[in-house]
C-alpha cells in the first residue's frame, strides 16, 4: 500500500455541501491492494464504510459525494451524448438520403439506448424526489432546534451567547440542506431540457459545463479540472485523489472533478 493511498487516513469527511460526516480511521482493500472502501468514525452512529468512488480528498478533507450525484451526472452524459448521436444521424441523412438505408441500422441501436436512459431517468427522478422530501424533513428538525433555543432565550433559560452559538450552527445546516436541494433542482432541470429538439438548437454551440457545489469550509487551493452541475461559480482540482482512481471506468472519471472553497 502507497503512503498516497494512506495520505487521507485521519482527515475530516464532509459532503461536497459542507456538512460534517466524521473522520477516516481506516480503509478497506481488495486482494490486490486496491482501495474497497474507507472506514469512517461517524461519532455516537459508530464506524461506516464508504464506498471510495464517492469519496474525493482535497487538502485537509475527505470529500463525500451523494451517489444521486453519481448516477445523475452519468445519466446527463449518457442522453446528451446519445440525443446528439440521433441528431447527427439525422443531418446525415438529410444531406445524402444515399446514406439512409446505412443510417437506419444505426439510428434503432441508439434509439434503443435512448429508450434505456428514459426508463433509468424515471428511477434517477424518483430517487431525487426522495431525496428532496429527505432534506425537507430535516430542514424541519433543523428549525424546531432553533425556535426552541429561541423560547428558552426569551424566557431567560438560555443565555445570549449560547442562543447565537445555536443560531450559527443551525444557519449553516439549513444552507447545506439549501445547497443540495438548488443542486437536485439544477439537475432535474437539466435532464428535462435534454430533448432532440434541444440539441438541434444548441449542437453548434460549444457545451458550457455548468459548476460544482461549493463545501462550506474547504482550506483547498485553487486549481483546474473538470466540472459539473451545482450552485457555484468556481473549483479547485482534486489533484489529491488517491491512485485507485485509474481503475475507475469513464464515466466516473468526472470523480477528479474540483471541490472548492
Amino acid at each position: 500500500m502507497s503512503e498516497e493511498k494512506l495520505a487521507f487516513v485521519g482527515k475530516q469527511v464532509k459532503d461536497i455541501y459542507g456538512t460534517f460526516i466524521g473522520r477516516v480511521v481506516g480503509i478497506i482493500t481488495e486482494i490486490d491492494g486496491e482501495i474497497e472502501s474507507v472506514g469512517v468514525d461517524c461519532g455516537s452512529s459508530g464506524i461506516k464504510q464508504m464506498p471510495y468512488e464517492q469519496l474525493v480528498v482535497q487538502g485537509d478533507y475527505v470529500f463525500f459525494i451523494p451517489r444521486w450525484r453519481l448516477e445523475a451526472q452519468k445519466l446527463i452524459r449518457q442522453k446528451s451524448l446519445t440525443l446528439k448521436r440521433i441528431r447527427a444521424l439525422q443531418e446525415i441523412v438529410s444531406e445524402n438520403d444515399n446514406m439512409k438505408e446505412d443510417a437506419e441500422l444505426v439510428t434503432i441501436k441508439y434509439e434503443k439506448k435512448l429508450h434505456d436512459l428514459e426508463e433509468n431517468e424515471k428511477a434517477v427522478s424518483d430517487k431525487l424526489t426522495a431525496r428532496v422530501a429527505e432534506l425537507d424533513s430535516e430542514t424541519k428538525q433543523v428549525k424546531a432546534v432553533l425556535f426552541d433555543a429561541k423560547l428558552q432565550f426569551r424566557s431567560n433559560e438560555m443565555k445570549e451567547e449560547t442562543y447565537q452559538q445555536v443560531k450559527i450552527g443551525t444557519d449553516e445546516l439549513i444552507e447545506h440542506i439549501n445547497n443540495e436541494k438548488t443542486e437536485i433542482g439544477n439537475v432535474k432541470s437539466k435532464l428535462a431540457g435534454l430533448t432532440i429538439e434541444n440539441i438541434s438548437t444548441t449542437a453548434s454551440a460549444p457545451a458550457t459545463p455548468a459548476p460544482a457545489p461549493v463545501p462550506a469550509t474547504t482550506e483547498a487551493p485553487a486549481g483546474d479540472a473538470p466540472q459539473a452541475d451545482g450552485p457555484s461559480e468556481a473549483s479547485a482540482s482534486a489533484e489529491d485523489k488517491p491512485s485507485g482512481g485509474e481503475r475507475q471506468s469513464q464515466d466516473s472519471e468526472w470523480l477528479h472533478q474540483v471541490i472548492q472553497q
